[in-house]
């Protein structure tokens, strides 16, 4: 297999995991103070998606990173890791129920993305800091937040054409936009994660988006993480080109 290998894939040490729900709240606070808005994607030769499943019957979860080469959108890498959710599961704080799982399966990733499309929330949080920015601020990497639902804020119709959105607005702050990634289907959610500004979020969506309604990254990752898409072998080498 190819590996593009630019750096360590490590997990910056902010803060613990064993922590109550006010405590998880004051953290997102603290946190969201330190996410950065504005771009750091330039020409990106790797993309990343992350997602996590549902939890079984024992409470045991999957999270799952895909990485793909770009503009080819082949998938160079799949990575897993499963574990009981340790975190209640409450409406704000989901990032602390998913994150460890997601960030086990990204350190078993021997390519380092440059860009990661989170099955998420980014900066469209209450406290504007979600999973994307979460995940971003750990891993210190480029994120763009992709969810499928709205979690706060409010915009105006989104044109029927794909490539049309809409801002999203809450408490008079533009926090993401409602963009049609495929005409005559529902608009996903998009938002800053970390080191990238809006307008670039919504292009690099696009352009990973294959005709499905998920961009690519992200809809492999859901695949992954519910046990649909088989791990790439072991990285046996280095390559740089």
């Amino acid at each position: 297999m190819e590996c593009f290998i630019i750096q360590d894939m490590r997990v910056q040490a902010l803060h613990g995991w064993k922590v109550s729900v006010a405590q998880a709240r004051e953290i997102q606070l603290s946190l969201a103070k330190r996410v950065v808005t504005e771009n750091r994607v330039v020409n990106p030769r790797l993309i990343a998606g992350i997602d996590i499943s549902a939890p079984d019957a024992q409470g045991v979860a999957r999270g799952a990173a895909v990485v793909l080469r770009y503009p080819e959108l082949s998938i160079v890498e799949v990575r897993e890791a499963q574990s009981k959710i340790g975190f209640p599961y409450v409406p704000g704080l989901l990032s602390f129920r998913e994150s460890p799982l997601i960030l086990a399966a990204c350190e078993k990733l021997c390519n380092v993305p440059d860009l990661i499309l989170v099955d998420g929330q980014g900066i469209a949080h209450p406290r504007r800091f979600g999973l994307a920015s979460h995940v971003g601020l750990l891993l210190d990497l480029p994120t763009i937040g992709c969810a499928k639902s709205i979690l706060c804020g409010r915009h105006q119709p989104v044109a029927e054409d794909a490539g049309s959105h809409a801002e999203l607005h809450d408490k008079g702050e533009l926090i993401g936009a409602a963009l049609r990634t495929k005409s005559g289907v529902k608009p996903i959610y998009v938002s800053v994660g970390h080191k990238i500004d809006l307008a670039s979020a919504l292009q690099w969506v696009m352009k990973c988006c294959l005709g499905y309604r998920l961009p690519e990254p992200a809809r492999l990752a859901h695949l992954a993480a519910g046990g649909m898409l088989t791990s790439e072998p072991s990285c046996q080498g280095t390559l740089f080109d």
